[in-house]
Formats: structure tokens, C-alpha cells, sequence
């Protein structure tokens, strides 16, 4: 199975990183947690990405917030899908980083999850090798099952409480 990489801007990122990591946990898939700074680490940023593929990944899942180049920045040096995670600030609330995200050029494509989306990042990259691999496919699929069993539950149970 391939892995898949979060790269995050900087340490104070993690609690937010920490959500995908438990998704990628919880569906088996192998993974690697890194810091790497489109600006204060560009070489290794590149170096990373640029090597990715070469070394065992499918997707790159990259959280930044603030400028938020480091999705931008990993997509120039590779082919494989990279997520963007905008982080959320005090400065702009996270709305900087969105913006820095999803605006890419044409040619580099970056996926954007919500500001401080890990979960959905992580389940997005987890689909992406789902392609390929059936077991995956195969637990995303009961984990959506679960989710509407619990909604229609709900469902019932609401409807029971106002409909006579």
C-alpha cells in the first residue's frame, strides 16, 4: 500500500495535523508526518516532494496557514495529488490561508479541504488509494454505510418525538 505524507508549516500545526492522523490510523494507511516551511525550508520542501513518488507515496496531505504557499510549493515539485489544508490564524481566521490554497495556476493543482479540515484530508487521500486498492474502497464504503445508519437513527427518532 502506498503512504501518504502530511507536511505541516510548522509545529504549531499539529493539533490540527493530529485529526488526519487518526483517520489515517483508524483505515490502516501508512503514513509520515513531517515540518517542512516553504520559506524557511524551501530546499528540503523540495527535495521532499520531488522524491515522494521514488519513495512509497500516493498523496501528499501539506497544512499551512497564514501565507499557506507549502501546498504550492510541494504540488511544483511533484505529480502526486497534494491536499492543502488551510490553517486557521488570529490574524485573518483563516481565510488567508484558504485563499493561498485554492488559488493555484493552472498546471499545479492543489485539493483544498476546509480551514482545519485534517479528517477530510486524510479520508480524501485515503480515497485517492482507494482506486487501486479494494480493501480500502471497502472500508470507506461501510464507513459511509455507518454514517447513514446513524443519521437515519436520528431520522427516527426525531421524527417519532414530533410526528404523530
Amino acid at each position: 500500500m502506498k503512504k501518504v505524507a502530511i507536511i505541516m508549516g510548522s509545529d504549531s500545526d499539529l493539533p490540527v495535523v493530529q485529526k488526519g492522523v487518526e483517520k489515517l490510523k483508524e483505515y490502516g494507511v501508512p503514513f509520515e508526518v513531517h515540518v517542512f516551511s516553504a520559506h524557511r525550508t524551501p530546499v528540503e520542501a523540495k527535495e521532499f516532494s520531488s522524491n515522494a513518488r521514488a519513495n512509497g507515496f500516493g498523496a501528499i496531505i501539506a497544512a499551512a496557514g497564514m501565507a499557506a504557499h507549502l501546498a504550492g510549493a510541494i504540488a511544483a515539485n511533484t505529480t502526486l495529488p497534494v491536499i492543502g489544508i488551510p490553517v486557521k490564524s488570529k490574524n485573518f481566521d483563516g481565510m488567508d490561508a484558504l485563499l493561498s490554497t485554492v488559488q493555484m495556476p493552472t498546471g499545479i493543482p492543489v485539493a483544498t479541504v476546509a480551514v482545519d479540515g485534517a479528517a477530510n484530508a486524510a479520508l480524501l487521500a485515503i480515497e485517492i488509494l482507494a482506486v487501486t486498492d479494494t480493501s480500502l474502497a471497502e472500508k470507506l464504503d461501510s464507513a459511509r454505510a455507518d454514517g447513514a445508519k446513524k443519521v437515519l437513527a436520528k431520522d427516527a427518532e426525531i421524527s417519532a418525538m414530533f410526528n404523530n
